[in-house]
């Protein structure tokens, strides 16, 4: 690996070699295990001291591209995710267009009545089925889904589709496309069984997004809440805006 940095430059030492080490890993330097050399490694190869190199380092941490582990070393951070709000399309299809790796598992389904709260929504149902999944990118689980779906949904084989999108199974189910969805996000703690599924501390802050989706004759045909890892995890507006005077 290249070590030039200039020690007459109007860039700083901490900066540059900041700037060396995000090349490095942009190109892939690092992998598989993701683990950058010591501090004293690093110093020794640059020519600089350890409170240079820990500037370095930590303006790379600043920036999300490395992460700090107590006792373990300084390794590559994970990659977020970026989950647009201007397309309509599945949690998990919003996985697969970042070149990642998604996987799902089911944890449970079941059938029963429709909950009070969902009434509003699934007006002429009696039953609906109530499905949770855990999806993971590289192994690691990333969010945990809470569907509640209609009733037909229930003679699913769901061992054999568990991969697949919920949008995509009801099309085969209905012969009806999903045509539109509402999104809400918020905020919640992780209580003692979201804490055990998604790996994160009991009372860890986690991103929750509720979709409520449709079909083109404005029926009802997903409520799906996901409980979410905000480190790995950003939902994105892009887009032109109008500035509105008056606002």
């Amino acid at each position: 690996m290249s070590t030039s940095i200039l020690r007459d430059s109007t860039t700083s030492l901490y900066e540059q070699i900041a700037h060396q080490l995000l090349e490095e890993i942009q190109r892939g330097d690092y992998e598989p295990s993701g683990k950058l050399p010591s501090e004293a490694e690093l110093g020794k190869r640059f020519g600089v001291s350890r409170v240079t190199v820990r500037l370095a380092v930590g303006k790379l941490s600043d920036d999300g591209v490395v992460e700090r582990k107590q006792g373990k070393g300084t390794f590559v951070a994970a990659k977020q995710v970026r989950h647009g709000l201007d397309a309509l399309r599945s949690f998990h299809e919003a996985l697969l267009l970042q070149g990642l790796q998604p996987s799902m598992q089911v944890l449970s389904h079941a059938l029963q009545p429709v909950p009070e709260a969902l009434r509003g929504l699934f007006e002429e149902a009696d039953d609906c089925l109530l499905l949770e999944r855990l999806h993971f990118v590289d192994d690691e689980p990333i969010a945990l889904g809470r569907s509640h779906l209609p009733a037909a949904l229930a003679s699913v084989a769901w061992a054999e589709v568990e991969h697949q999108p919920i949008y995509s199974i009801l099309e085969s189910i209905t012969g009806l496309a999903v045509s539109r969805a509402d999104l809400a996000i918020r905020a919640q703690e992780a209580d003692k069984s979201l804490a055990g599924a998604l790996h994160v501390k009991r009372g860890a802050a986690l991103l929750v997004m509720e979709r409520t989706s449709y079909f083109a004759d404005g029926r009802c045909c997903d409520r799906t809440t996901f409980f979410i890892r905000p480190e790995r995890y950003a939902f994105v507006l892009s887009g032109v805006f109008k500035s509105n005077p008056s606002s």
